[in-house]
């Protein structure tokens, strides 16, 4: 191996002899201290589905790093778990842990001066938050995605999953299912190990990661419980010891044309309106410009295919069957629009990776629609702008018949205020409902709010009212929704001066977000307005408000 080697700096010469001895403590012999050291970033935990068998994958990501001649060392990194923690104070974590999970992941691979970084995560933030480090860090780096967990089976044998048991509370709540039904759903939403089966935000971003390079073929749509997954972490392992002898780093992987490709995955797919967020994220850190102006011209260009919850019928699982994501990837780069010269994490092309793969429409299938037959033309990620959103706002469109709404303001200043409302069934439909102070600086955290939307949409109320947010929305939120509406009302954006009964239009199609009254009653209200004062002063919450940037900028902390 070349003496170029960053884990040198650490094992190296006479005087790192005490190093040599506490790597000894650990089982290192002699000829390991000539090898590539490699970090395993473990993000096992048992508080999620999503994570609950990373460790046995990480076993094999062992395996594979000493067969190809690498030394891993596994350390631990942070999950918090968004399905839990959803529509209580505990969201306000989520978007933080991405921060700390990146912080965590430097801190090891840079303080040892690891050759290499490989890392196997699960739940919504781990994938983002790796590969922020792994671009941070620039040492040649793998991603593994543990999987997508299998579709539970619901009291009328049909497939269910997290998001149908969020749905059956709205349906509670209206009268239409009664707490025996709820029971029967909640214990069969989750039938094992595995991130949320449909078109969420893991399922998105695994995608978009895959697409972008930094993953191996398959990784996002082999399910966590198969042998297969378990085959191709091994690979990883072998990969990465690879790319260490290519010299091939993150930042030659992560390009415009990458995150061009990645974000073209998500449209096709009907992802998450978090991979704005995310991609955004990964962008600034990898040094690339990046503006949401990019996500709208991909959003002009390319269709809606994936007939994929939350907006269509079907699950991760189910793309599996029938080619899994490298056959929707060779579908796209033959209609021209991917980029196939784009290097890979196994040190070849996109196109060279796809060469030998059929495309999704060689065979009968129903999960991805054929290009003259879309969900939807273009994208389902609307960028909008207007007077309530200078700095730009995220809009999902998803397999909606209503794209335009103008109705009175319901205006909420946090999560529980709203749902507390929707409870008491006091959101009527044309109503638009704001709910703000849930920034990333007010929230602090920007919580997604899938206990509202959820149960919304189990009222009937999905497409019949409006809903925007300076928060966030789950990966498996659906309805006329608008979430990341930046500047954030605690820094004083537009979304701090709604009243209540001002209409309010949101539009998909023009792509505009207006507070219908005049620039001057506006301006009043901006010079009444006071800056509040943080929600937290301590702690880790209180650091990322501090630090936090907008929403338009990935609400990025470094």
């Amino acid at each position: 191996m070349s003496s170029k080697r960053s884990s040198l700096l650490t094992t190296e010469g006479p005087s790192r002899a005490p190093n040599r001895a506490m790597l000894r403590g650990v089982g290192f012999h002699d000829d390991d201290f000539t090898r590539p050291m490699i970090g395993v970033a473990n993000l096992y935990s048992d508080i999620t589905p999503c994570n609950a068998h990373l460790d046995r994958l990480v076993i094999k990501a062992r395996e594979g790093i000493r067969t190809a001649g690498g030394v891993p060392q596994v350390f631990g990194a942070p999950t918090a778990s968004d399905g839990i923690m959803m529509g209580h104070q505990g969201m306000r974590y989520s978007l933080v842990s991405r921060e700390v999970i990146a912080d965590s992941l430097e801190v090891v691979a840079a303080g040892m001066n690891q050759d290499g970084l490989l890392a196997v995560g699960g739940c919504d933030k781990n994938m983002p938050g790796c590969v922020m480090a792994m671009a941070r860090l620039n040492i040649p780096s793998i991603f593994v995605y543990g999987g997508s967990i299998l579709p539970g089976i619901g009291p009328d044998g049909k497939d269910i999953d997290i998001v149908s048991i969020f749905e059956a509370v709205g349906r509670y709540q209206a009268g239409s299912l009664d707490e025996k039904g709820v029971k029967a759903i909640e214990c069969e939403a989750c039938p094992g190990a595995g991130s949320c089966g449909g078109m969420y935000t893991a399922n998105t971003m695994s995608s978009a990661i895959e697409a972008m390079g930094m993953s191996l073929p398959y990784d996002a749509s082999l399910p966590a419980v198969t042998a297969a997954k378990e085959r191709e972490t091994f690979l990883a392992g072998k990969a990465l010891v690879a790319l260490i002898e290519k010299n091939i780093r993150p930042r030659d992987i992560i390009t415009r044309k990458s995150l061009e490709n990645a974000y073209t995955l998500v449209l096709a797919l009907g992802g998450s309106t978090n991979a704005v967020l995310h991609l955004m994220a990964i962008a600034r850190e990898a040094e690339v410009p990046w503006t949401l102006a990019d996500f709208d011209r991909l959003n002009a260009k390319v269709p809606h295919l994936g007939d994929l919850k939350p907006g269509g019928r079907f699950v991760m699982n189910d793309l599996h069957r029938v080619g899994g994501t490298p056959a929707v990837l060779r579908a796209l780069l033959d209609a021209g629009l991917l980029h196939g010269d784009c290097l890979t994490v196994t040190g070849r092309t996109l196109a060279e990776n796809l060469q030998n793969i059929d495309s999704v429409y060689q065979r009968p299938q129903e999960v991805i629609r054929p290009f003259d037959k879309p969900m939807h033309p273009t994208g389902h990620l609307v960028i909008l702008s207007g007077n309530l959103a200078p700095e730009g706002a995220v809009c999902k469109v998803a397999g909606l018949k209503t794209r335009k709404i103008t109705g009175p303001a319901r205006v909420f200043d946090g999560e529980e205020a709203c749902f507390a409302a929707i409870q008491a069934r006091k959101i009527q439909p044309g109503d638009v409902v704001v709910i703000r102070g849930e920034g990333p600086v007010g929230g602090p955290g920007m919580r997604e709010m899938l206990s509202v939307t959820s149960a919304l949409v189990g009222q009937g109320l999905g497409e019949k009212i409006g809903l925007i947010t300076d928060g966030r929305f789950s990966g498996g939120t659906h309805g006329l929704v608008v979430g990341h509406v930046a500047p954030e009302a605690w820094v004083g954006g537009p979304i701090a001066l709604v009243q209540q009964g001002d209409l309010i239009t949101i539009d998909g199609d023009a792509k505009k977000l207006t507070l219908e009254i005049g620039e001057g009653e506006l301006q009043r209200r901006r010079a009444a307005w006071q800056k509040p004062a943080l929600r937290v002063e301590r702690g880790v919450l209180a650091k990322y408000a501090r630090s936090v940037r907008s929403a338009s900028e990935g609400a990025i902390t470094s």
